[in-house]
């Protein structure tokens, strides 16, 4: 069940807010609401993946077998020559 809540913030950090959530494609009631969330189920057993983190999830795919660490590193060669 959804409820409205009224926040008294700083003009500031409201439109800076605002401006992260548009950038983000993410509203910023559902940004606020992902927060709270997160702070109040914390637990030390299990880390929780943010809404941003779970949106961007098999955004690349990857062939079986293929190694990033050594991809990266012929990248970081090459850029550096």
């Amino acid at each position: 069940m959804e409820t409205k809540l009224t926040l008294r913030l700083n003009k500031g950090v409201i439109e800076r807010a605002k401006i992260f959530a548009q950038n983000h494609n993410i509203s910023l009631s559902k940004m606020i609401e992902a927060y709270l969330e997160s702070l109040t189920t914390q637990n030390d057993d299990k880390v929780e993946i943010s809404p941003l983190v779970k949106s961007l999830s098999g955004v690349i795919d990857l062939d079986e077998g293929f190694e990033y660490k050594k991809s990266y590193s012929q990248h970081l060669d090459e850029k550096y020559k």
